[in-house]
């Protein structure tokens, strides 16, 4: 059901094959180990569990969720003792935006029906933190962009970083704010990195990180000229509509064939974003 990989002797990447492409990690030690987010389904996140505990024959200590979004957040209650860590404002989002979430999610799909949110019991909301899983270092480190409570997690001594969905093939920014995210990619160009773990997507290695930094780079400035050139226009929807993905230097079979709509999503929230207001378009033209 999940895709398991190991990218260094202590760090395992796990991908949904349900939905989106989504990631989650572990980060192992001798006598415990922390995970990194869940995945968007309970099958899922528990197919990680008994990896962990029958495999791995340790137990998780901590998990961290790196933003407060469904699909990696929801499925911290099934380590249960576990303590949760995030950043401040995921906290306040769970409880504020992922409890009524969850309850609608519980009525139209039973296999959410033991899902419960846990709201993070340590919190930090500005600088860095980090832990010891044995001689290793994690760091959490805030990287908004595509959510204003978005974080990486790096793995120190590997140069391995969780960068959650601030890093996804086609950059999202519907939840997040377009400087805050340019900012993220600046920070992640400086660490001299092994591997970044995408929110969604395969591992990228060390080979593609200047490469795909230059690409999503590129994508954020091909979208903020459309929506300049959209709002010089009486209609800014009609021009909106024109403009596809590949125009903009990514690929529509990204994600599954998700990045078409996500880009169309794009467009409308950096449109508002910038403008101030949705912009006038035809609705059966979208």
């Amino acid at each position: 059901m999940i895709q398991r990989e190991r990218v260094s002797d202590n760090v395992f990447v796990f991908q949904s094959e349900l939905y989106a492409q989504v990631t989650a990690g572990v980060i192992v030690g001798s006598d415990w180990a922390v995970a990194v987010d869940t995945l968007s389904h309970p099958e899922e996140t528990l197919e990680i569990r008994d990896f962990i505990e029958h495999e791995l024959h340790v137990p998780i200590r901590y998990v961290i969720n790196t933003h407060y979004h469904a699909d990696h957040s929801w499925g911290s209650c099934f380590f249960p003792g576990a303590i949760v860590i995030s950043h401040t404002l995921c906290r306040k989002f769970l409880e504020e935006r992922g409890m009524p979430s969850l309850e609608e999610a519980q009525q139209q799909n039973s296999s959410f029906e033991k899902t419960k949110l846990v709201l993070p019991q340590m919190t930090f909301s500005e600088g860095e933190i980090s832990l010891k899983v044995d001689k290793k270092t994690i760091t959490l480190i805030p990287l908004p962009g595509h959510s204003p409570d978005g974080i990486g997690v790096l793995s120190v001594e590997d140069r391995i970083l969780f960068a959650s969905d601030v890093f996804m093939p086609l950059p999202y920014l519907v939840d997040g704010d377009i400087e805050d995210m340019i900012n993220s990619y600046k920070i992640i160009r400086k660490m001299g990195l092994e591997n970044i773990v995408q929110g969604h997507g395969d591992v990228i290695l060390r080979g593609e990180v200047e490469e795909t930094i230059d690409s999503h780079l590129g994508y954020l400035s091909n979208i903020r000229k459309v929506v300049r050139q959209a709002a010089r226009r009486k209609y800014a929807g009609d021009l909106l509509g024109t403009v596809d993905v590949e125009s903009c230097g990514k690929s529509r079979v990204l994600l599954g064939g998700l990045a078409e709509s996500l880009h169309r999503r794009n467009l409308i929230a950096l449109y508002e974003q910038l403008i101030g207001e949705p912009p006038s378009f035809i609705p059966s033209e979208w």
